[in-house]
């Protein structure tokens, strides 16, 4: 009398598959198996882009108040521009000198300074990243130039030329206002930011799936009246 080639209880395919879910309510993001996640909730997705716009403003507009000092620096560093009066016409004191292009130079420099130190900073305090942190230091970095270059402006000498001309006297040499004149140097902060943030995310960033890949599968469940395959030694 021989046995029955089928087995009295056979699982159907949707047991074959039942420990790939999720058991007893399985809370959503948690690690499935070979290392995948189960799809988060909506409103986990919620809570976390809120978090991040929350950081994203806080950090455009921190680097936003960071342009004032980059004004005062750029006022106090960048060279002035001599002119002279013969109370007809005004003149440059020096005619060959390079004084007129000195100052869109410092501010590009001290824009790539703080383009550096802005977004290490913010690298240093928000590691995990994301498009709107990178998006927050970007308006920021624009608006920081923006700000700088108003206020640099505004607190150097007046633009009135002719009645500083005429206050300053005959043959006496004043300075001219604080002039930008190359206007794409407003974008040496972003640019810098944006090269250093995304260099020290690639080096230093957090990895996806890390440590999941090289760990250990599962091994595949053993069913009832499933016969274990042989050994290479067999």
């Amino acid at each position: 009398m021989t046995a029955p080639l089928t087995p009295p209880h056979r699982p159907s395919s949707d047991d074959n598959h039942a420990w790939q879910k999720p058991e007893g309510g399985e809370p959503a993001g948690t690690p499935g198996p070979y290392g995948s996640h189960w799809a988060p909730s909506p409103e986990k997705d919620r809570d976390e882009l809120r978090a991040d716009l929350r950081r994203a403003g806080v950090v455009a507009a921190v680097v936003t108040v960071a342009g004032v000092l980059m004004g005062l620096l750029w006022l106090w560093l960048a060279p002035r521009v001599p002119l002279v009066s013969d109370n007809t016409a005004v003149f440059l004191s020096d005619s060959e000198g390079e004084e007129a292009i000195g100052a869109d130079g410092t501010f590009a420099l001290l824009g790539l300074a703080f383009g550096a130190v802005s977004a290490g900073l913010v690298f240093w305090l928000h590691r995990r990243g994301g498009i709107w942190l990178t998006v927050g230091l970007a308006v920021g970095s624009v608006l920081g130039s923006v700000l700088a270059w108003q206020l640099g402006t505004r607190l150097g000498p007046t633009d009135d030329v002719v009645a500083h001309a005429r206050e300053a006297g005959k043959g006496v040499v004043f300075d001219a206002p604080l002039e930008m004149h190359a206007h794409g140097v407003l974008l040496a902060w972003g640019l810098a930011a944006m090269v250093v943030h995304l260099a020290l995310t690639a080096a230093w960033g957090p990895r996806d799936f890390e440590g999941e890949w090289g760990a250990s599968a599962p091994s595949a469940p053993s069913w009832p009246g499933k016969a274990a395959a042989p050994s290479d030694g067999a």
